[in-house]
Parts: structure tokens; C-alpha cells; sequence
């Protein structure tokens, strides 16, 4: 089958497109899956680049659609034709063999490329908006990289609770597409009156900060998410686009007592209850049509580095799919 294989860290380059790779074999409680389309997620890049920590070789990718070519031993609640998507490893490549427990049937009326515009990302946002903190109606919000594939899904998720969005992006372009989501203010932190969007937020609350932060910037924005958000108020760090926060002095908390908190989508969909509790959330808002998805691209395998490369620039609005 055709497959991108990471071999060692590094940049896009080390992304390399094989022919001939061999198809996986679905083990006790698996799914072979023959992918329609994989998501690119920026989780990948840390897996490229070492950040996250992952054997190799190996190949990357973290979601898929397509249909169940065989069963694995041991392996009930599917049949061979099922249309599904599922969470897992070894999403860049025409065939997957994936975990039955992290697989779910897409139901009629719903697309594969729906789905992977919002099957991680998605549930990630759902999960944040109601575990990590419960977003109440009209709590304010500070939102960063509200334009990218999360970000989109997020803000449409926070608005649809009634909360009170204040969402930052770069460039006239993405300002525009996270107003058109209902986003309360839009900062753009590329113009220089965004380059001091902390005092916008403040000005925005009228002082008083915001309820949470949700932070996927991580090295660049940690600071200013910190004076931004209120007294008591608490800060969700769930990516490190711009590079991990620093170590973090305990004490920094101290004076207006900032709750902060680092999860992970996979924290929140351990059991199998828990796992379609999100998907049938996700997949209800979609056939509802309450939750809108927005592709960047969809690109072919071989085009896997044009891809990393786009997501490290900050070129993508929306999110960006892949065709094995």
C-alpha cells in the first residue's frame, strides 16, 4: 500500500512517501480499515519533530474514514462495508488497523470529509468546553488561533452555549472568518493595535479578564494568557504551536488565583461510554448542521511535507485532509 514513513525527527523532509508498504494485519479487537480520507492535525508535527516522543519508524496520523475491510479476531459491533472513523496512529496510508473501541459508524447524512474536519478537533473542543472548564453562558472567553482547524470548530461549539467569545488570529483573512462565526471581539495579533491584544482583552471585559483561556499557542501567548484571564479565573493549555510553555513557577499562580490545566482529548474518551457520549455529540451537531466544518485543502499522500510545511507556517484556515 502506499504510506508516509517518518524514519527519524526532523523537518518535512524526513516525511517520506512509500509504494510499497506492507498492509496491516487487524489483530484481536481490530478494525482494518481502507482510509477515504486521514486528518492532519498539528499533534503530528510534534510526533515528526520529537516533540512528543514516538517510536521509529512509524507513520503519523491520528484519524481516518473509510470502510472496514476485515475484522480482527475477537472483534464484535462492526461488520465488514461499515462506513467508520476512528481515532488512532498510521492514519497517512491507504489501509489502517485500528482499535474497534476508538472506532464509530458514521451515520447516513453525514461525510467522511465532515467527519475528519472535525472528528479529533472537534471532539477535543466539546471536551474542553465541558470537562476541562464548563463553559457557562455568557462567561467570557479568550480564544487563541480561533481560524485554525480547533479553533473554527471551538468557537462555533463556545457560541452555541452562549458564552462570550473573544477569539485572536492572523491576518485580515482569518479576522474575518472568526467573526463570521458569531466570535464577540476578534484581535489580530499580525496588525500593530492587535500587537497588544492583552489590553484589548482587558478593554473588552472592561478590566475585569476573562473566565478562561483556551491556549494551543503555548510559548508565545502563556504570559499574556496569564495576565489576561481574571482572578480565580483558569487558563487551558492544549497545544504548543508557537513551541511548549517554559517551566512554570507555582507561584505565578499565586496572586489572582489561576487555576491552570494541561489535558489531552484521549484523558476524557478512556471508556468506551465516553468515547460515543463525543461522538454522538460531534455527529449530532453535524447532521443538525449547528456545527459548520471548513477544509483548507485536501491533499494527495505525496503531498504530506507541502502539508507540515503549511501547518508550521500558519497558512491554513480550517482543516487541512488527506487522500491516500
Amino acid at each position: 500500500m502506499k504510506a508516509v514513513v517518518v524514519e527519524q525527527t526532523g523537518g518535512p523532509e524526513v516525511l517520506q512517501s512509500k509504494s510499497s508498504y506492507p498492509v496491516p494485519i487487524a489483530q484481536t479487537g481490530q478494525l482494518l480499515v481502507r482510509n477515504n480520507i486521514s486528518g492532519v492535525n498539528y499533534i503530528d508535527t510534534y510526533f515528526r519533530t520529537g516533540l512528543y516522543p514516538s517510536a521509529k519508524p512509524e507513520v503519523l496520523g491520528r484519524e481516518g474514514a473509510g470502510i472496514v475491510a476485515a475484522l480482527g479476531p475477537n472483534t464484535s459491533g462492526f461488520q465488514v462495508g461499515d462506513r467508520v472513523a476512528w481515532l488512532g496512529t498510521g492514519g497517512y496510508a491507504e489501509y489502517t488497523a485500528v482499535s474497534a473501541a476508538r472506532a464509530a459508524k458514521i451515520p447516513d447524512g453525514v461525510s467522511d470529509e465532515d467527519v475528519m474536519a472535525s472528528f479529533l478537533s472537534g471532539m477535543t473542543a466539546l471536551s474542553l468546553a465541558k470537562e476541562t472548564y464548563t463553559v457557562q453562558q455568557g462567561d467570557w472567553v479568550l480564544l487563541h488561533a480561533a481560524a485554525g482547524g480547533a479553533g473554527f470548530l471551538m468557537t462555533q461549539i463556545l457560541k452555541a452555549i452562549g458564552a462570550k467569545v473573544i477569539g485572536t488570529a492572523g491576518g485580515v483573512e482569518k479576522c474575518t472568518l472568526v467573526k463570521s462565526l458569531g466570535a464577540d471581539v476578534v484581535i489580530d495579533y499580525r496588525s500593530e493595535e492587535g500587537k497588544d491584544w492583552v489590553n484589548k482583552v482587558k478593554e473588552a471585559t472592561r478590566g475585569r479578564g476573562v473566565d478562561v483561556v483556551y491556549d494551543s499557542v503555548g510559548r508565545d501567548t502563556w504570559e499574556g494568557s496569564l495576565e489576561a484571564v481574571k482572578r480565580k479565573g483558569t487558563i487551558v493549555w492544549f497545544g504548543n504551536a508557537s513551541g511548549p510553555v517554559p517551566p512554570l513557577p507555582l507561584a505565578k499562580l499565586s496572586p489572582k488565583c489561576v487555576k491552570v490545566a494541561r489535558p489531552t482529548l484521549f484523558g476524557y474518551i478512556e471508556t468506551r461510554e465516553e468515547f460515543e457520549y463525543y461522538t454522538k455529540e460531534l455527529f449530532s451537531m453535524l447532521r443538525s448542521g449547528q456545527l459548520k466544518t471548513k477544509i483548507h485543502k485536501v491533499y494527495l499522500l505525496e503531498d504530506i511535507a507541502e502539508v507540515h510545511s503549511d501547518l508550521e507556517g500558519r497558512r491554513t484556515m480550517g482543516k487541512a485532509l488527506l487522500r491516500p
